[in-house]
């Protein structure tokens, strides 16, 4: 019998029964679920609502069905119309109509909303420790092979010279961001909701507070309507998934470049490539363009639930049914991507000396003349106009920077002097640039401490 089958005469329509369901998605959250109702019960004892061997029975009854679940025998039946039912009914199997009795000062509404709660802290807690894999992995290629000196880029033109260290490190920085956001959404997601029944909360004397500690939740929710009817910590998790994504997708662009031959600064590992069944000699970065591609996955599931939320009236609507499997499935993308990204940064090979061939060209030095000049003291936009007209006459003469003389240098301005031929040289270049955050080996190293700090930060204590 349904759980609100009382008032109905009669059955749904089979149609209806397959599109109401949410079993197929939200039994993953059994154990969430079980847990949540043993908390119930053992509060509902201490505080007399129900007799205490009641509330003792119901607790060994959940923790034999959680049994059945872990060992793969609990069996589902048509009947269970969602993970709420089908622990309700497995409990009525073990220990007979007592099992009713847990029902008591507590609704589905938040029951489901308390679970969601539970699950979304702990993928949290799973998905930051990848994050700091990929930081750490990120962070060790950059103190081994960072010194290798390569193009910085703006709209895809070459700029200024910097390390493959120092581009891999602005990464390391934006995961950092990424951790940092995934904990303050579970700062948020740490929030009690059972005790607010279906909307209005209870009659019942039930200890909430309780119930929390048993959980471990911090706090309790101020507001029933609140409590069951909100989602912003699941928008926040998609949001915080949405943005970790496309960090991943904008990094594994990069490695798709980078691993074509126009660049050649880095290989994919065979272990993360496969090839073409009809072009032999094809070797894809498959894992990286998948990464690339499942971005727009985890933000549809973003806009989908904002769409969800964006009409609805307080408070429970059966809308938020939807909420479970954008969830889970940016949540599951997510944490793959990340396992995915970790394997190919450590088994990624660099080609330091193409990367060197690439910085050595393209005036990338020239910004380093315009500030010689402004060092020297000439107005630097009078500087970036003589720079640009060198430039100029360079590119009409096939020539590079390098391959001017002094005295051509000093026909553009008398302040240029013997030095200014060591200042153009692009291993001068990254060195001298030593202001906090810089591409110079001493900031490089600066960074590369501070990541391992941040990484421990993240990192939860192992037992």
């Amino acid at each position: 019998m349904k759980l609100w089958g009382g008032r109905f005469e009669t059955e749904p329509a089979q149609i209806m029964e397959e599109f109401n369901a949410s079993l197929p998605f939200d039994q993953r959250l059994y154990r969430e679920d079980i847990v949540a109702s043993q908390a119930h019960a053992k509060m509902l004892g201490k505080t007399g609502i129900i007799a205490d061997e009641d509330a003792k029975a119901i607790v060994k009854g959940l923790k034999e069905v959680l049994a059945d679940f872990e060992k793969g025998k609990f069996v589902f039946t048509a009947t269970d119309e969602d993970i709420h039912t089908a622990v309700e009914r497995g409990l009525g199997e073990k220990i007979g109509v007592t099992a009713g009795k847990l029902r008591t000062g507590r609704s589905r509404n938040d029951q489901a909303v308390t679970d969601l709660r539970l699950y979304v802290m702990n993928d949290i807690d799973q998905t930051v420790d990848l994050i700091a894999d990929l930081m750490k992995a990120l962070t060790d290629r950059a103190e081994a092979e960072g010194g290798a000196i390569m193009p910085g880029y703006t709209h895809l033109q070459k700029a200024q010279p910097i390390t493959l260290g120092h581009h891999l490190m602005s990464y390391v920085f934006m995961l950092e961001r990424d951790a940092a956001r995934f904990t303050d959404c579970r700062g948020r997601a740490d929030i009690l909701s059972l005790g607010s029944g279906a909307l209005a909360g209870t009659t019942f004397p039930i200890d909430r507070d309780m119930v929390a500690a048993e959980l471990g939740f911090t706090r309790v929710s101020s507001n029933s309507l609140d409590g069951v009817a909100d989602r912003d910590f699941v928008l926040e998790f998609l949001a915080a998934a949405a943005v970790t994504m496309t960090h991943l997708s904008r990094f594994a662009e990069e490695l798709i470049m980078w691993s074509s031959r126009e660049f050649g600064f880095a290989r994919m590992s065979e272990a993360f490539s496969t090839g073409s069944s009809i072009m032999p000699q094809k070797k894809n970065p498959d894992a990286a363009e998948l990464v690339r591609g499942k971005t727009g996955r985890v933000v549809g599931d973003l806009m989908a639930m904002l769409t969800v939320m964006k009409g609805l009236p307080l408070a429970y609507n059966k809308d938020l049914q939807e909420d479970k499997e954008s969830l889970f499935d940016a949540g599951d993308t997510a944490k793959k991507c990340l396992r995915v990204m970790v394997g190919v940064v450590e088994t990624l090979t660099f080609d330091a000396a193409r990367m060197s061939k690439a910085a050595d060209d393209d005036f990338i030095t020239a910004t380093d003349l315009a500030d010689y000049l402004a060092v020297k003291g000439m107005p630097f936009s009078a500087a970036h106009t003589i720079v640009g007209n060198i430039v100029k006459i360079c590119v009409r003469k096939n020539k590079r920077l390098t391959d001017l003389s002094l005295e051509e240098y000093k026909d553009f301005s008398p302040l240029f002097e013997r030095d200014v031929l060591d200042v153009i040289r692009v291993k001068r270049s990254v060195e001298r640039r030593t202001s906090r955050g810089g591409v110079s080996p001493d900031q490089l190293k600066s960074q590369i401490a501070e990541a391992r700090s941040l990484i421990n930060k993240f990192r939860r204590p192992t037992a």
